[in-house]
């Protein structure tokens, strides 16, 4: 990774892929904690970061550490069948927090009820496989671990009298708004989980038989999926976070000091479960992960209503926020979300990295920067690039794995190439352009102009630090609400 005009994002992105590959690359099918190995915050445990956030740096650097624990994963499957059934449902209940596969933490909303967890390790699966094409992999652990998440949501699930599939009762990622009806990002990565386990049985139809899966349930699978309801507020114009989100009463944002920062150890969770106030990116993340169900108008409105209402309580927020409004054309603010993920750590940015290093955002700075500035997409198991830089930076250059080819991306402010450094021929795409590259060919594109969007605002107090401009160029009152 290769970072020209900011020496001190250089460093630190160096420092994350160290650890991150420390906490990875030799996993040998166990858990990579969300401390990785660098202190006891958590007690060890694993949460859905493992899936989320360091899987996607690992799949595209270093495939067969990505594997293995995704196969820890499976190999906990037993214990994850038994938490199903502890909670009356069908296939297999992940846990929230866990050591050996067994939950570890307390019944309550944040964590019992988010279930997105099940579709987050299916999202994992299909990532390494649309990267890195192992069947045998898919026969030996990612099969099973699909059907058995695909089991859970239609059991959790149920169609209403329009016949629209709900998931009501359900904690997305951002954990300040618990027991929600149809949460979008949970919505819709159920879908692709639905639909990735329908498509995965129909291409090992012997395997499948074993599992139990037939006909039918796999036509139950699809018909969720298609039916999926997402909630949509069409006087505002903007996705639900969930259903009726839009409605609930605004934080008192100027009314909170900064010192009552983070709110979740200085308000009840009561409170704040009522109120239009965001812990971390959620519907944000789902126009990410799931970019294909959002046209570029929606994105560009749900980001700029769901910015102002989050307050960043969670070190998984930055990176995400950083690779959305990349996408959306506030470059700047996406260079500065970059900032707080990346010097999470070595700034002490919550003072608490004296219990270990956050690893979510350490291969979050990797994430801001390659899906962000680099724009790199996983759809169908093609692979995209959409590169644009923030004026800071001269040049970004990387290199990441795709279906056994290694390709370098290196882009300045006008042009981006691509060398397919080793491998057979690769059809990528450049802004939705289909480019074939041929070993040791590079070749060239232009990034087109992207005209800088109107700024958006953040919380009161809440906004990221600025990063390389004078404030007569970026005024940071017109960043705050």
């Amino acid at each position: 990774m290769e970072v020209d005009g900011d020496a001190e994002i250089q460093q630190a992105v160096r420092f994350a892929l160290f650890h991150v590959l420390q906490a990875g690359a030799r996993a040998e099918c166990r858990a990579i904690a969300a401390k990785g190995l660098t202190g006891p915050g958590y007690d060890g445990h694993s949460f859905w970061d493992t899936e989320t956030f360091v899987l996607p740096v690992l799949t595209c650097t270093a495939p067969l550490a990505a594997a293995q624990p995704l196969r820890w994963r499976h190999a906990t499957l037993p214990a994850a069948l038994n938490r199903a059934q502890q909670l009356g449902l069908k296939g297999a209940a992940f846990p929230w927090r866990t050591l050996n596969g067994d939950e570890c933490s307390a019944y309550w909303p944040a964590g019992t009820a988010a279930f997105h967890v099940n579709a987050d390790i299916a999202d994992a699966v299909v990532r390494y496989m649309h990267a890195t094409g192992d069947m045998t992999f898919e026969r030996e652990v990612g099969l099973e671990l699909l059907v058995q998440t695909a089991r859970l949501w239609r059991s959790l699930g149920h169609h209403d009298h329009q016949g629209r599939f709900h998931l009501d009762g359900v904690t997305g990622p951002d954990e300040y708004s618990a027991i929600s009806d149809d949460n979008v990002y949970t919505n819709l990565m159920a879908q692709q989980n639905l639909r990735a386990a329908a498509d995965a049985a129909e291409r090992h139809p012997d395997l499948a038989l074993d599992f139990g899966v037939d006909d039918e349930e796999t036509a139950e699978w699809r018909d969720a999926a298609e039916r999926m309801n997402l909630p949509y507020n069409e006087v505002l114009g903007v996705h639900e976070q969930s259903n009726g989100f839009t409605g609930h009463q605004l934080w008192d944002f100027a009314g909170t000091r900064t010192d009552q920062y983070p709110l979740m150890l200085h308000f009840p969770y009561f409170d704040i479960y009522r109120k239009q106030v965001i812990k971390q990116a959620d519907l944000v993340m789902a126009m990410y992960l799931r970019g294909d169900a959002f046209t570029a108008d929606e994105k560009a409105r749900n980001f700029a209503y769901y910015e102002p209402l989050t307050v960043r309580d969670s070190s998984l927020s930055a990176c995400v926020q950083a690779v959305m409004a990349a996408e959306v054309g506030q470059l700047r603010l996406a260079y500065d979300y970059l900032g707080e993920a990346a010097m999470m750590d070595l700034s002490d940015l919550e003072s608490n990295t004296r219990d270990g290093l956050h690893i979510a955002s350490l291969a979050g700075a990797w994430i801001a920067l390659v899906a962000g500035f680099g724009g790199l997409r996983h759809c169908d198991g093609s692979v995209g690039f959409a590169p644009k830089l923030p004026e800071q930076l001269g040049r970004l250059a990387f290199t990441v794995q795709v279906l056994q080819r290694r390709l370098r991306v290196e882009i300045t402010g006008p042009e981006a190439t691509y060398e397919l450094v080793d491998g057979d021929t690769l059809d990528i795409e450049h802004y939705g352009e289909t480019v074939t590259l041929k070993q040791g060919a590079v070749v060239t594109r232009q990034v087109p102009q992207i005209p800088e969007a109107p700024p958006v605002g953040q919380p009161a107090g809440r906004h990221p630090a600025h990063r390389g401009w004078t404030p007569g160029r970026h005024e940071s009152g017109a960043a705050e609400t």
